[in-house]
């Protein structure tokens, strides 16, 4: 099987990285630094600002997420109204966010939720599965590879988590709020995970009507692709057996594993990353609404692993073996970003210098003093370097004096509701407390506080 690693470069060629003379003509404002702020409020004006990429940085016909949003106005691959799947699922979660923190009023954040659901009811779909990328004027597949032309159900899985809740949210609320919640449920209940299966215990990534299954990718762990798994034995009406989890994710038991890195132990095996974790993406996707606090399985403790990956992540970068400039207590994140080699998915085995913001701000709630000495940094310190109109830019390297202002969907999503899941909660409860959810997590033998027996 493919790594994860190489799938993301492979697919995202086309994304290099320009010089400053040639990237940087017609930079926007940013917004004003301001110091001395508290901590709390501090993670305000970033949840703030970061949610606007989802609000006002949206593609205005579909009201979705942008794939990518770069201030220079450059786009090398004309892809500025592309929509990425994955990115609008996250998306999705943060205006929930801003609902409920009165950053938009709940009449607005109502009327765009329904203007993008409408519009992922009327886009392409593939026995119930969107694709990757679609062309956000008219909800068309946009290829993400030659042959990546059809449904990709990791990226629809990270969908559906948001539908669900939408639908907790809104379910008792006035009729124009349980018509969302209507859409929701029918949106979720219409993916075909049993299709996905291809007649085997295991769940395959891409189906496309033209190519049928040469993508030929079957997912096993331990990536960031647990979320799919649950769901798919959630779905009320396309659902799988508990075989297709033990037997295909888990590999019969061969996700289990025993090391340690950087003295953190682990119990499971991080796919192509022999005795050492992966991108931090892989603590955050999976997460944004299954709660990991208290959530395990025959294989793991989903919050210490999730803690555990983010600390060595953490320790590593303070170690800095390679000695790149920068690295530091209140300057460490390694995952998947925007680099100084175009794009890659940063891990200890792949570390190019570049701290990617989202790393450790999403992993707030496992690290929460360690994520926020990051972020007084980046905001107090770095400042207008890597500070902009939707937040932090993507990506940076100070090895380099490479400050890319570039913004990418799925690295924004995972930062407003990973810092309302360590304020409030909020997607947590949403996701937690839906029925299919808590049936699809008995079903695999999960253990978690908050699942009712």
């Amino acid at each position: 099987m493919k790594s994860l690693t190489n799938i993301i470069l492979i697919s995202l060629v086309g994304l290099s990285c320009q010089s400053d003379a040639q990237q940087y003509e017609t930079i926007q404002a940013a917004p004003a630094i301001r110091k001395n702020l508290s901590d709390t409020e501090l993670l305000d004006v970033v949840q703030k600002q970061t949610f606007q990429y989802f609000w006002d940085g949206a593609e205005p016909t579909s009201g979705a997420a942008r794939e990518r949003y770069h201030a220079d106005n450059i786009y090398p691959e004309n892809d500025k109204s592309t929509v990425a799947t994955g990115a609008t699922g996250f998306g999705l979660m943060a205006i929930l966010s801003g609902i409920d923190r009165g950053y938009v009023t709940k009449k607005d954040g109502l009327a765009r939720l329904h203007k993008i659901l409408d519009f992922l009811a009327r886009a392409d779909r593939f026995h119930g599965a969107w694709p990757h990328w679609f062309y956000g004027e008219t909800g068309k597949v946009r290829p993400f590879g030659k042959k990546d032309n059809g449904g990709d159900l990791v990226e629809t899985s990270f969908v559906a988590q948001a539908l669900i809740c939408i639908n907790s949210y809104y379910k008792n609320g006035t009729a124009a709020e349980k018509a969302l919640a209507k859409k929701a449920d029918e949106l979720w209940k219409g993916i075909d995970f049993s299709w996905y299966r291809n007649g085997k215990n295991i769940l395959y990534w891409h189906w496309s009507p033209e190519y049928q299954w040469e993508m030929n990718f079957p997912v096993k762990g331990y990536n960031e692709c647990l979320i799919m798994y649950v769901l798919a034995a959630a779905s009320p009406t396309h659902g799988v057996p508990a075989s297709v989890y033990h037997e295909g994710w888990a590999m019969n038991g061969e996700i289990k594993t025993d090391f340690k890195f950087y003295g953190h132990p682990f119990t499971l095996d991080y796919q192509g990353q022999k005795n050492s974790v992966g991108p931090l993406f892989w603590a955050h996707y999976s997460y944004l609404g299954l709660n990991p606090k208290g959530l395990k399985d025959r294989y793991a403790d989903y919050w210490q692993n999730n803690v555990n990956h983010t600390l060595a992540i953490h320790d590593y970068c303070v170690a800095n073996p390679k000695k790149f400039k920068g690295y530091g207590p209140d300057n460490w994140g390694l995952t998947a970003s925007y680099s100084v080699k175009g794009y890659a998915a940063h891990n200890p085995q792949e570390d190019f210098g570049v701290i990617s913001p989202t790393a450790a701000i999403s992993s707030i709630p496992y690290t929460p003093k360690e994520s926020m000495k990051v972020i007084r940094h980046l905001y107090e310190n770095l400042g207008d370097k890597v500070w902009g109109k939707y937040g932090f830019y993507d990506a940076f390297s100070e090895t380099e004096n490479w400050y890319s202002k570039r913004y990418l969907g799925i690295d924004q999503g995972p930062m407003v509701v990973m810092i309302e899941n360590y304020r409030s909660g909020l997607l947590w409860k949403l996701f937690m407390g839906n029925p299919d959810v808590q049936k699809g997590l008995n079903t695999l033998g999960f253990e978690s506080p908050e699942l009712k027996k």
